[in-house]
C-alpha cells in the first residue's frame, strides 16, 4: 500500500497537518442544548434583548427550512411509499398490521396518560385560573377535521401547509398510479427522483440541527424563564414522566414479548432519529432519519417507504395520545369540570382515531382542540398551555418517532421479513454515516468484484 493511500487516525498528523476530530453528531446535539440554556439563561437574567432576539430568528429560521420541505416531501413520500407496496407480497396484509399495530400503541399511550392524570392531579395547586386562558386561533372539531381533508384546489394545501389535504392528494395519485400500472412508470421514476432530492436538501437543513437548538431552547428559556416551568411542574413532569413510561417501557415490552428482538439494539439503530425528533419538534422533519434507521434495523426498504411516511402523518402516541388525556385532565382541572368514565373513554377514541389530526407538525394544538371540543370543554384552555409548549413538545415528538420507528419493526418481525442479522448489528452512527451508508456499501460490493489485469 502506498504512503498516500494510507490511513491517518482522526486528531493525528499527517503530511498535510493535523486533521480535525470528527464530533459525533449526539455531542454536537448535546453542546447545543447546553449553550442554548445558558444563552437563554443570560438573555433573561441580564435582560439581554438583542440576544433574545437572535435566539429567537435562530431556532425560527431553522424551523422554517424544515417547514419549507413538508409539502413536498409529505406529498412525494406517500406517493411513493403507496406504489412501492406493489413491490411487497401481502402488501394489504402489511398495511392492515401496521395500521392495527398503530391503533394499539396509541390505545396503551392514552391510558397510561389517564392513569398519570388521575393519579398526579397536574391542575390542582398551579394558581392559574380560567381567566389565564384564551381561546385558540384555529380550533379543531370533528367537521372540521373530516371536511378539511378535502382541498378546494391543489394549490392552497401547499402554499397553507395543510398537511392532511396533502396526504389525501398524495394517496388519491399514489392509488391512480397503481391502476395505471406501467402506463404511470415515468411518472413514478419522477416521483422517486423528486423524493431523493428532497431527501438530500433535507439532509443539509438536519445537518444544522446543533444551531438550531441553541436558538429553540435558548429563546424558551428566555422568553418563558424557570418561574413559568415551575406553574406548570407537575403537568411537564407528568408528560415527561409519560413519555418515558410508553418509550423505555411499553415499547421495549412490545419488542421483547412481540417482535422477539432485543429493546437495546432498537434504542441503539433509532437513536439518531429519537434525537433529532427532540430538538426539532418534527416527526415530517425528521422522516428521512426515521426511514434509514428502520431500515438499518432489518425492515425491508420497500415496507419501510411505506410504514414511516404513513407514520410520521399519522402515528403521535405523544402528541396524539399522551399529551390530550393529561392536557384535558389538566384543562378540567383549572375550570372545575368534573370527568367521568364516558369522558375518558371519549378521550381514548379520539386519541385513537383522530391522531392524523396531528399531521406530523410542531405543536398539537389542532388535536388538543378536538379533544376538548369532543368533551365539551372550554377551548380556553388552550391558551393555559401554549407557553410551555414548546418544552413539552420535544419529548412527545422524540416518543412520536420512536413509535413510527417501532411498528414497522413489529410487523415485519412478526411477518417473518424482518433481517434479523442487520437488526442485531444496528448501530448508534452518527447522521452521516447514515447518508451515506448506501453510498458506503455500493463502493463495497463493486470493490469486491475482480477487476481483469
Amino acid at each position: 500500500m502506498s504512503a498516500n493511500t494510507a490511513s491517518t487516525p482522526a486528531g493525528k498528523q499527517s503530511g498535510s497537518g493535523f486533521r480535525i476530530p470528527r464530533i459525533p453528531f449526539w455531542a454536537q446535539i448535546v453542546a447545543g442544548l447546553a449553550l442554548g440554556v445558558l444563552l437563554g439563561w443570560l438573555a433573561r437574567s441580564q435582560d439581554i434583548g438583542w440576544l433574545k432576539d437572535t435566539l429567537d430568528q435562530v431556532g425560527s429560521i431553522f424551523v422554517q427550512l424544515l417547514k419549507l420541505a413538508v409539502a413536498p416531501l409529505v406529498f412525494f413520500a406517500i406517493l411513493v411509499s403507496i406504489t412501492n407496496l406493489r413491490k411487497v407480497n401481502n402488501a394489504a396484509r402489511l398495511a392492515t398490521r401496521t395500521l392495527l399495530w398503530f391503533m394499539i400503541t396509541s390505545l396503551i399511550a392514552v391510558a397510561l396518560g389517564l392513569v398519570i392524570g388521575l393519579l398526579t392531579d397536574p391542575g390542582a395547586g398551579t394558581g392559574l385560573t380560567p381567566k389565564d386562558g384564551r381561546k385558540p386561533e384555529n380550533a379543531g372539531s370533528w367537521i372540521d377535521f373530516l371536511t378539511g381533508i378535502v382541498p378546494t384546489d391543489v394549490i392552497t394545501p401547499f402554499t397553507e401547509l395543510e398537511v392532511l389535504q396533502i396526504v389525501f392528494m398524495a394517496a388519491v395519485a399514489g392509488i391512480a398510479a397503481l391502476k395505471l400500472g406501467d402506463r404511470a412508470k415515468p411518472i413514478l421514476a419522477l416521483s422517486e427522483s423528486v423524493l431523493e432530492l428532497l431527501q438530500k436538501a433535507l439532509w443539509w437543513v438536519i445537518r444544522l440541527a446543533p444551531v438550531g437548538t441553541v436558538g429553540l431552547i435558548g429563546f424558551a428559556i428566555a422568553d418563558y424563564g424557570w418561574d413559568l416551568i415551575g406553574k406548570y411542574a407537575t403537568f411537564t413532569a407528568d408528560v415527561y414522566i409519560g413519555c418515558a413510561l410508553v418509550l423505555f417501557g411499553v415499547y421495549p415490552l412490545l419488542l421483547a414479548t412481540v417482535a422477539k428482538v432485543n429493546p437495546v439494539q432498537f434504542f441503539r439503530g433509532a437513536w439518531p432519529a429519537i434525537q433529532l425528533a427532540f430538538v426539532s419538534r418534527s416527526s415530517v422533519g425528521t422522516m428521512p432519519v426515521t426511514q434509514k434507521v428502520t431500515e438499518r434495523l432489518g425492515v425491508p426498504k420497500d415496507y419501510t417507504s411505506f410504514a414511516v411516511p404513513f407514520g410520521a402523518t399519522t402515528k403521535m402516541d405523544g402528541c396524539a395520545a399522551i399529551y390530550p388525556a393529561l392536557a384535558a385532565i389538566f384543562i378540567a382541572q383549572i375550570f372545575d369540570v368534573q370527568l367521568g368514565i364516558q369522558d375518558y373513554l371519549l378521550i381514548a377514541f379520539v386519541s385513537v382515531v383522530g391522531s392524523a389530526a396531528t399531521a406530523g407538525l410542531t405543536g398539537a394544538t389542532v388535536m388538543l382542540t378536538l379533544t376538548l371540543s369532543t368533551l365539551g370543554l372550554p377551548l380556553e384552555g388552550v391558551g393555559l398551555l401554549m407557553a410551555i409548549d414548546p418544552i413539552l413538545d420535544m419529548m412527545r415528538t422524540a416518543t412520536n418517532v420512536a413509535g413510527q420507528a417501532l411498528v414497522p419493526v413489529i410487523v415485519a418481525a412478526r411477518e417473518q421479513i424482518l433481517d434479523r442479522d442487520a437488526y442485531n448489528t444496528a448501530t448508534s452512527s452518527p447522521i452521516d454515516d447514515i447518508d451515506t451508508g448506501a453510498a458506503a456499501v455500493e463502493a463495497e460490493q463493486k470493490a469486491a468484484v475482480p477487476v481483469p489485469a
